[in-house]
């Protein structure tokens, strides 16, 4: 067995800087410095500075958030490697006499290095941590769309970070009988996926051929609100469809509204009841809507409308109503591929602020 070669430093730094998007990286890591140490009374205030105030002025807020995350004792090593290179410039400018062989400046820079190999350890951990937990949750979810006679259906759903909140689900209920589920836990990150991994497991646990919608979501919202945090809501939308039938049967706890999609008409549904977790009890009407061939039902999760872009404006309901009614003649896979695409787009370069979830149903 051949032994790997080790990465040599000056290759690595050299291909580093003939990086093509360097700059933008450079970018996007500072502009998310901002975003998650900055308050949004700190963002403010940095309106109405120049630029060059503004520069040292994020530069002190970002260095005095670092600090104070730091655990204790790295703190401490902190202070004193920063101490050490201070105190090796204050004896360099006395003179050579006063300087003799002081090399506490080297000291100081080891300290900063092992604090900051310190912290990077942590990231790695972490980071492992979320990969796993994203292959997990990537198992949880569906790995294609259903085949329903009858029916066409596109699922879709991505995450803001490496591991999300929002919910897309299907169960084959009986022979010819299908529960398809969207959802949407309040945050996001891992919390938010913990919380969405309980969800699921309960939907599946309960659902059946024998529960009415009902008294199913009564009783998926019971243990949700007995076994989650107090201020962890979540947004659901359940539907069950039979093959070769033309009815959708649904309940909405909280959910954005389902658009349907008519030859002639594009019709956006009323509001759904509370979120789970909001009552202790709950319980909601069932809706059911009659499908002609090539109508479509349109679920998602606000992460679709409330993209942004670089300027810090919302991809909205508006727009997207537009696309689906400019666009409506397309297959339910065609049509979700072409919202998600247009909502890449309109990002651009801005982070991805929100998961986002699709469920288009087509009668065919």
């Amino acid at each position: 067995m051949t032994q790997k070669e080790e990465p040599k430093i000056r290759h690595t730094i050299r291909d580093d800087l003939r990086q093509p998007d360097l700059r933008k990286t450079l970018s996007d890591d500072y502009r998310e410095l901002k975003e998650n140490f900055l308050d949004d009374e700190k963002k403010e205030q940095l309106k109405e500075m120049s630029p060059i105030k503004r520069f040292f002025k994020v530069s002190w807020w970002l260095l005095r958030a670092m600090f104070f995350r730091m655990t204790p004792v790295r703190r401490l090593l902190f202070v004193l490697g920063i101490l050490l290179i201070l105190a090796s410039n204050v004896q360099f400018q006395a003179g050579p006499a006063s300087s003799g062989s002081s090399n506490s400046h080297i000291l100081g820079g080891i300290i900063l290095v092992f604090v900051l190999m310190l912290e990077l350890k942590d990231k790695l951990l972490a980071k492992d941590e979320l990969e796993a937990g994203h292959k997990v949750q990537a198992a949880l979810m569906p790995d294609s769309n259903p085949e329903i006679s009858g029916w066409s259906v596109w699922l879709f759903t991505t995450s803001a970070n490496d591991v999300g909140g929002d919910l897309i689900d299907y169960l084959q209920l009986s022979e010819n009988k299908y529960g398809i589920s969207i959802g949407d836990v309040a945050g996001k990150g891992l919390s938010a996926a913990l919380i969405m991994a309980k969800l699921q497991s309960t939907i599946r646990a309960l659902a059946g051929n024998d529960i009415s919608l009902t008294d199913l979501i009564a009783k998926i919202n019971k243990i949700f609100h007995r076994d989650s945090l107090k201020s962890i809501f979540a947004s659901l939308l359940y539907l069950e469809i039979i093959e070769n039938d033309n009815k959708i049967k649904f309940i909405n706890a909280g959910h954005m509204p389902p658009v349907i999609v008519k030859k002639e008409s594009i019709e956006s549904m009323k509001k759904g009841g509370p979120a789970l977790g909001l009552l202790k009890e709950l319980n909601l009407p069932v809706e059911e809507i009659s499908m002609q061939p090539g109508e479509k039902f349109i679920v998602y999760s606000d992460g679709l409308t409330e993209a942004v872009n670089d300027d810090g404006v919302f991809f909205g309901e508006t727009r997207l109503m537009k696309v689906i009614e400019n666009q409506k003649q397309r297959s339910a896979i065609d049509l979700g591929t072409y919202i998600f695409k247009t909502i890449e787009d309109y990002r651009g370069n801005a982070k991805m602020n929100d998961d986002l979830s699709i469920v288009i149903i087509e009668k065919i």
